[in-house]
């Protein structure tokens, strides 16, 4: 059996305790947590379905996947770039990683649709979306017969993501009806911007998805507050990864200042996935042991309840004092007016 074939015969282990039947009523989700084969989305699609797979044995009806699953998330490289300058060696990774990224819609896509249609389940992704020369850390949603529904791009990318990530605008903020609730997410730091986490709110997200790759204990409180907040359920999923998961040196570095590259079995991102309940009640998790699924059963009940105390968008908006406004219309930075169009408008 090869490693990742090794690695797939090991989920079942990780996964945490569960009934093989939800409670009645209950609406099961799934929460992977598992790394990227880097610069090799085929390979990367195959470990996808291997846990979609896995999730649907287990009765999940929603699978969530971490910030870029698909493409991978480049932790620890710097693409070469210094202020005001870039490398030859840096151009070239940034080349094979947007060759890892992928089209949308593409055969990827459709790949991924096909997952979703096969199992019969939702699936939210995070992936490495490739529009030209640049490239975007985006969601995809598919739902259970294998349609592609749409995409969030993020708005925000943090820090040095900022060297190779564009930023999207507001007319990727989704929000799906599904049999679990109503869908939407936010990628990563995103989830600290108050007025995104709003819009979301306002959108009637019950079911709230967090990809991400901050695996600090502090993640856990952003999770825990939007949970309150949102009155909502929030699946979070992280990457867990090895620094073999990524290609050795030199071909790729994890060039962190005053520090050695880091031995093959080291980890450099320890995954702490989630889920918890609109009360604050966590679900499952967090996990900070290996690759795994995260199983629970939703009680869309839980939702009410909570806004009972707390609706963030209704009883408690004060739309006299505080308001929010959301520019949810696409930008493009060419517009083409033909000769003709004008003349018919002046007609």
């Amino acid at each position: 059996m090869d490693e990742l074939g090794a690695e797939a015969s090991n989920v079942e282990e990780l996964v945490n305790e569960v009934e093989m039947s939800p409670e009645p009523g209950a609406k099961r989700v799934g929460v992977v947590q598992a790394s990227t084969v880097f610069y090799d989305t085929p390979a990367t699609l195959d470990k996808a379905e291997r846990f979609v797979a896995e999730a649907a044995s287990l009765g999940a009806q929603l699978v969530v996947f971490p910030e870029a699953f698909i493409g991978g998330y480049p932790r620890g490289a710097t693409f070469g770039a210094v202020i005001g300058s870039r490398s030859a060696k840096g151009r070239e990774d940034y080349r094979k990683y947007h060759a890892a990224a992928i089209d949308v819609p593409g055969p990827e896509v459709e790949r991924l649709a096909g997952m979703a249609g096969r199992f019969k389940v939702y699936i939210v992704i995070g992936v490495v979306e490739r529009m030209g020369g640049t490239l975007y850390c985006s969601i995809l949603y598919f739902n259970s017969h294998g349609v592609f529904l749409g995409k969030h791009r993020k708005l925000m990318p943090t820090a040095s993501e900022r060297l190779i990530w564009g930023f999207g605008d507001g007319s990727t903020l989704p929000a799906f009806d599904t049999p679990v609730g109503r869908v939407g997410g936010l990628i990563c730091w995103e989830n600290r911007m108050p007025l995104l986490r709003t819009a979301m709110y306002a959108k009637g997200v019950e079911v709230y998805c967090a990809p991400t790759a901050d695996a600090k204990v502090s993640w856990q409180a952003s999770m825990l507050h939007i949970a309150l907040e949102g009155g909502c359920f929030v699946l979070s999923a992280n990457q867990f990864c090895r620094r073999r998961d990524y290609p050795p040196a030199p071909e790729y570095s994890f060039e962190m200042p005053g520090e050695e590259e880091p031995m093959p079995e080291a980890i450099v991102c320890t995954g702490g996935s989630v889920i918890i309940s609109p009360t604050g009640n966590v679900l499952a998790g967090p996990n900070y042991e290996g690759e795994t699924i995260l199983i629970a059963d939703l009680d869309l009940g839980e939702i009410v309840k909570a806004k009972f105390d707390f609706d963030v968008v209704g009883h408690y908006s004060r739309p006299d004092v505080l308001s929010l406004v959301v520019r949810d219309q696409a930008h493009s930075p060419v517009t083409f007016i033909s000769v003709s169009s004008c003349l018919k408008e002046r007609s």
